[in-house]
């Protein structure tokens, strides 16, 4: 981006994705509605949640309604946890119907349930089980694969390089590298210099950044300092879409202007209506309470506010809300 951004197609493997700001995938937050709000923003390219291949292959649960794709989802990823090649395999293949534009395959899911099964974080354990994994989707689907991976298990293994490596020899397109160890978790700051160095040691690669991408800002100086081809959005897009077209205001024209009240609202209502359109009133109304308490996070009186939107349970309950967020005499259009 260099101060100003690359608005050319991003290639990963034989796809053209029209930029480079991507929405990370987020365990239950980053649903079809959500997505939808943030391609609005301008988000280039959007992943599904974390869906188990296990859960594909025998139709456990609700994992299908996790790969739903909306009509403005032109360039999609769906993200597929596994410890096994051969489930992998067998997901990619239910899955390619759907068309979507690559599969990612996730090594950096920290959370314990996860980890205890071989898969997620614990693969950074195990390069070659991560060359084998996507060798085997590679086979099965001719969409290109992307891998997201950590910078190692703990401090004393920092294998990003290894799994990287064996990654793109088992021809991953792209590589995304959240710098944190799966024992941080979430917590100290990222280290974008393993960024950096990854991206110096594979140039012809894409190479994605993840981690404390949380303002226009930050997404700016990532490239800027690891020479990343793109950035994967995900804290920083909670209760703020609209980070997508900040960042590409601030590359494109060196400033942003922040979000005014009455959009912040226009978003919130926006968003409780795709959620309403796809789910029904009872389920959106339920799992909006948490998008709506990040949404209003800094407003003047936020606990307050917070406090009734997430006992809401009704359209009505939600727009009388919104509607109080509004000088007198504004509505909620």
């Amino acid at each position: 981006m260099n101060g100003h951004t690359r608005t050319e197609p991003l290639r990963i493997g034989d796809r053209l994705i029209p930029g480079n700001l991507f929405l990370a995938p987020l365990a239950g937050v980053s649903d079809l509605p959500f997505r939808e709000v943030c391609i609005s923003f301008g988000a280039s390219m959007t992943y599904t949640e974390m869906v188990s291949a296990e859960g594909i292959v025998y139709h456990t649960g609700k994992t299908f309604s996790l790969v739903q794709r909306g009509p403005e989802e032109r360039f999609w990823g769906i993200q597929l946890f596994s410890s096994r090649p051969d489930m992998l395999a067998r997901a990619v293949e239910v899955l390619s119907p759907l068309a979507p534009t690559l599969f990612d395959l996730n090594c950096g899911c920290p959370v314990p349930k996860v980890v205890k099964t071989g898969a997620g974080a614990a693969l950074m354990r195990d390069p070659e089980r991560v060359y084998a994994m996507v060798k085997a989707m590679r086979q099965a689907s001719p969409v290109p694969v992307t891998v997201k991976i950590r910078s190692g298990w703990d401090e004393h293994s920092l294998t990003y390089r290894e799994v990287a490596q064996a990654a793109f020899e088992a021809g991953a397109g792209a590589v995304c590298l959240h710098p944190r160890t799966r024992a941080q978790g979430y917590a100290g700051a990222a280290r974008w210099e393993h960024i950096a160095d990854l991206k110096a040691r594979h140039p012809s690669h894409p190479i994605i950044a993840s981690g404390d991408i949380l303002s226009p800002e930050a997404a700016r100086a990532v490239v800027e300092e690891t020479g990343c081809d793109a950035v994967l959005v995900a804290r920083g897009a909670l209760g703020a879409p609209w980070i997508f077209r900040q960042i590409r205001d601030l590359q494109e024209k060196g400033g942003y202007a922040p979000i005014s009240l009455r959009e912040r609202v226009e978003t919130m209502r926006a968003h409780l209506e795709r959620a309403i359109a796809y789910k029904g009133e009872g389920i959106a109304c339920r799992e909006m309470r948490k998008h709506m308490g990040w949404y209003v996070k800094g407003l003047p009186g936020a606990a307050r506010v917070r406090e009734r939107l997430v006992r809401a349970s009704t359209r009505e309950a939600y727009l009388a809300i919104l509607a109080e967020l509004l000088p007198d005499g504004e509505s909620v259009r």
